[in-house]
């Protein structure tokens, strides 16, 4: 089963910082990926922007080594890779002065979709919103598409939110979430929405709690300056783990489109009771064999930055009420995992006595490493001998259930940037809903730094601090093992 491609209209993408890591690993393969799907016909272009003094054959090398690199699936054969670099083109250009900007001006179409891509640092967002400005190419179809970190806290949101509104409407402004853009983060939706063997049960009436694990094996090596100044709460909670949370818990927006998405989204992050000290655990991996713990990664002996994080949180609506959602996510774990588990209350009375043990119904919706989904039931375990009951899944891996050519699927940016193109922000983040998460974790990161609270060590390869386990323990209930 291969993915039916959608044409979209010729348009012009900038990517400033086009000579960057991102752009190299991401925004590059997942063009030259659309370029192979058809989608980019018609005389769509891409121009490279950065400080690099560039020509454009240069700048035809950078993106033929990404494609080489970082498309691996057979599609990067000389010729389509060659037919890819005649639509790129290059720009030097200073995100702070004035060279580089007419030249890029003269490039671009006013009359098609001009989709610009801050692929730089947030310190240069406003730079760069002003200059798109003052050159005249803010106006009509023009958008621009921001990455994470969108702010530090509350105050930092609303001021980058603020200078962004000097130059662009909201409806311009693409804050581009790319676990959002994963196969099965999207069908989320398809799975409630769509099918009523779900949506009668998703509430609190049968639902005992959720619990979301993002689960890492790398440290913070490569990451570190920045990684020690945000850690894992802002990295990932703040931003992808709620969103994963909103769309798990939100009610049925009146039609799928983009503003009653997003405010349902906002109305969950707004119903979210503030965390207690006792219902959070923070660590930081310790060195293991020949790798370093955190502490040498970073290069600090003092640095009481997280690279664990497990909380319980409270959805207060009457939908949720009592049930609790429990996050976790951390650096150098046992593997490499990113899961939601929705787990199912008991049976309210078994007929088969207290021998046949307790058995639950819990969904699990795997976004990497192999995207699928699995619905765990009880059954009989076969033979004679009596009625003894086992749990099994109902196992739907994509890659098996679409088959080979599932492969040929679109990737998160891929479908994000398209989302860009036609003007779709179903999966881009509102700016107020940006502020509402801040403000609900501003409070969290405020709490320990009062209490003067240290990260609790915990072994690299492991499932993070045992007191994360007592996290749930107390609570009778137990964390879903880390899994391949």
């Amino acid at each position: 089963m291969v993915s039916r491609v959608i044409p979209v209209d010729p348009f012009d993408l900038v990517i400033f910082g086009a000579t960057g890591d991102l752009a190299r690993r991401k925004i590059l393969p997942a063009l030259f990926r659309r370029f192979c799907a058809g989608q980019m016909e018609g005389g769509s272009r891409v121009i490279g922007a950065a400080r690099s003094d560039l020509d454009r054959a240069a700048f035809h090398e950078v993106v033929r080594s990404a494609i080489a690199e970082f498309v691996t699936d057979g599609r990067n054969d000389p010729a389509t890779t060659e037919a890819f670099l005649e639509t790129v083109d290059y720009v030097t250009l200073d995100a702070r002065g004035d060279t580089g900007w007419d030249a890029l001006a003269a490039r671009i179409d006013p009359d098609r979709v001009r989709a610009f891509y801050f692929s730089v640092g947030p310190s240069l967002f406003g730079d760069l919103a002003l200059r798109l400005h003052r050159h005249g190419m803010a106006a009509g179809k023009a958008r621009i598409v921001v990455e994470k970190p969108f702010g530090r806290d509350l105050a930092t949101a609303q001021a980058l939110n603020a200078t962004l509104a000097q130059h662009f409407r909201e409806d311009q402004i693409y804050r581009i979430d790319h676990y959002l853009g994963k196969e099965t983060v999207q069908n989320l939706m398809a799975i409630r929405f769509g099918n009523m063997l779900f949506e009668p049960l998703w509430n609190s009436q049968y639902v005992d709690h959720i619990q979301f694990t993002v689960a890492e094996t790398v440290g913070v090596a490569g990451r570190e300056e920045y990684y020690d100044r945000a850690g894992a709460l802002r990295d990932m909670v703040q931003n992808h783990m709620m969103q994963l949370l909103c769309l798990i818990a939100m009610e049925p927006p009146a039609k799928f489109e983009p503003s009653a998405v997003r405010d349902e989204k906002l109305k969950v992050i707004r119903a979210l009771d503030p965390v207690k000290p006792q219902d959070i655990v923070r660590g930081q991996y310790l060195p293991d064999d020949d790798k370093p713990g955190y502490l040498e990664h970073v290069g600090d002996p003092t640095s009481t930055t997280e690279s664990f994080v497990a909380l319980r949180a409270h959805v207060s609506n009457w939908r949720w009420a009592g049930t609790p959602f429990y996050l976790r996510t951390g650096k150098r774990l046992k593997a490499r995992t990113s899961e939601i588990a929705v787990v199912f209350k008991d049976a309210p009375h078994s007929i088969f006595g207290a021998e046949a043990g307790r058995h639950r119904n819990i969904l699990t919706i795997v976004l990497q490493p192999n995207e699928g989904i699995e619905l765990g039931v009880t059954i009989k375990e076969p033979g004679p001998g009596g009625m003894r009951l086992i749990d099994v899944p109902l196992d739907m891996s994509f890659a098996e259930a679409l088959g080979p050519e599932s492969g040929m699927v679109a990737d998160a940016y891929e479908r994000l940037i398209m989302d860009v193109v036609r003007g779709n922000q179903t999966l881009f983040m509102r700016g107020d809903e940006v502020e509402a998460a801040w403000a609900w974790t501003d409070p969290i990161i405020a709490g320990w730094e009062e209490r003067g609270e240290a990260p609790l060590p915990y072994d690299s390869g492991s499932s993070g601090p045992v007191e994360a386990l007592a996290l749930m323990h107390k609570d009778g209930r137990r964390w879903r093992e880390i899994r391949k």
